[in-house]
């Protein structure tokens, strides 16, 4: 007999190199898979909190917020707020997260917290399709977290020189986080982001790109496209704030892919 409550797909958005797009397909992915009737969860787990504020919740309004969580003071059903966007929620952070190195350094449990705050029966009263985390520009707890508690985790790229040299911090992090602690984790795929076909750099990044990591690259291809980058300003997803843009279109693009290889499991392992 078939789970009536299928698990929700937890994907962490990681990146330890910063300005990569990796808060700006976070958000606008989520959105994506909304309008595509997916129910989505975006989990910041970035200080900053870039995602919670792109998606227009105030800072004096993040009350209960991801740090509670990670802490065990909440759950998530408990932390989630609406977007006005439908279907998607947030569960948003604070500067408060950028204790939680220190605050954890006793706990020898303190690589799990997040994948035991999004089991199954924490995310029961909400059936989310798809938890996406939104991690730090940092390889550093919190990080380590999101990647414990995904099934994939989804690289942006952002097409310029030295972009792959910058992926091998990361893929050791991956085998490391597989051969410990969680060792179904994959990698959903890498997206190229911030590019302009116009330029011969960004050619011959995508090029390299295929040219090493093959079927793991997304086909979509994210633009640099002065939408995406205005959108965050106005507390809008670049679907709401121009829907008819080149930034728009690519992520609903990236979203659809993301539904198709959900059927095809084309994510490789993280030690691959």
């Amino acid at each position: 007999m078939p789970d009536p409550k299928p698990k929700p797909r937890i994907m962490a958005v990681a990146n330890q190199k910063g300005g990569v797009g990796k808060t700006t397909t976070a958000i606008n992915l989520g959105a994506a898979l909304a309008r595509l009737g997916r129910r989505v969860l975006l989990v910041d787990l970035d200080p900053q909190g870039n995602a919670s504020t792109g998606l227009g919740i105030l800072r004096d309004d993040r009350r209960v917020t991801s740090y509670d969580v990670l802490m065990g003071h909440a759950s998530p059903g408990d932390a989630a707020r609406a977007t006005g966007i439908e279907r998607l929620e947030i569960i948003p952070a604070t500067t408060d997260l950028a204790s939680t190195d220190i605050e954890l350094t006793a706990d020898e449990g303190r690589s799990t917290r997040l994948r035991r705050a999004l089991a199954p029966d924490m995310l029961a009263r909400t059936p989310f399709d798809h938890v996406l985390i939104d991690c730090p520009p940092s390889l550093n707890l919190l990080t380590v977290n999101a990647l414990v508690a995904a099934g994939s985790v989804l690289i942006p790229l952002q097409s310029e020189f030295f972009a792959l040299e910058g992926l091998s911090q990361l893929m050791m992090t991956l085998r490391d986080v597989r051969a410990r602690a969680n060792p179904e984790l994959r990698i959903e795929g890498v997206v190229l982001t911030m590019s302009d076909r116009r330029n011969n750099l960004s050619q011959q990044v995508e090029a390299d790109a295929r040219e090493n990591l093959g079927d793991l690259v997304f086909r979509t291809v994210v633009p640099r496209n002065v939408r995406l980058s205005e959108a965050p300003s106005f507390a809008m997803t670049v679907l709401d704030y121009d829907p008819a843009s080149t930034g728009a279109a690519a992520y609903l693009a990236l979203a659809q892919e993301l539904i198709e290889r959900e059927h095809t499991e084309s994510g490789v392992p993280a030690d691959a």
